[in-house]
């Protein structure tokens, strides 16, 4: 990275789809678009772990044999991708889970903000809700209505480019879609956080 770029990530961060967005820019005035825009997701299906156009870059997930070393597998995967950052955007808990897997959520996303902490990353958590109606103007939007604004904003087709043979949405593109617009929340309020302080 050189002096003028800036990185400002997205984490929609999970168990079984995490996904990051990073825009780099090139000086700290270049407007968020798509283009400047890269795309990180783990994926259990290894048909998509690859390259798709040159901004959307899956990975399998690695094997683990315990629940702590899957957690730090991808804690370490997303470390390494927003290192560098002026600004992280971490989702907030959806709340949607019960049993079990909340506990497990909270373990995996605590040991994401653990080493985000370490890393002296400056991390910003938002709401569900907000990153809904950023993109659709409404907190209770559907992963349909968001993959749908997602194309009209973008003029991107992702199912059509990640998963064409699924007849309904899933990780990784719902995943992709979130990732893009917390990034989008984060430039924006790192915008915000420059203009006040000149």
């Amino acid at each position: 990275m050189n002096e003028d770029e800036i990185l400002i990530t997205g984490i929609d961060y999970s168990l079984n789809g995490p996904c990051i967005c990073v825009f780099r820019g090139k000086t700290n005035d270049t407007p968020f678009a798509i283009k400047d825009c890269y795309f990180y997701f783990l994926t259990n299906t290894k048909s998509l772990a690859k390259t798709f156009d040159y901004q959307f870059i899956g990975t399998n997930f690695d094997d683990y044999s315990h629940d702590c070393q899957r957690y730090e597998s991808i804690a370490d995967w997303a470390l390494e991708k927003v290192e560098g950052s002026v600004l992280v955007g971490l989702e907030g808990y959806a709340f949607g889970a019960s049993g079990r897997a909340i506990f497990q959520i909270a373990e995996n996303c605590g040991l994401l903000k653990y080493k985000l902490y370490q890393s002296r990353l400056p991390v910003e958590v938002i709401p569900p809700t907000s990153v809904k109606k950023l993109a659709t103007g409404k907190g209770n939007a559907t992963k349909e209505k968001m993959v749908k604004q997602f194309q009209i904003d973008t003029k991107i087709n992702l199912q059509k480019m990640i998963t064409p043979n699924r007849s309904s949405l899933g990780s990784p593109v719902t995943d992709i879609v979130d990732a893009y617009y917390i990034c989008k929340m984060a430039y924006e309020s790192y915008q915000k956080s420059r203009a006040l302080s000149k």
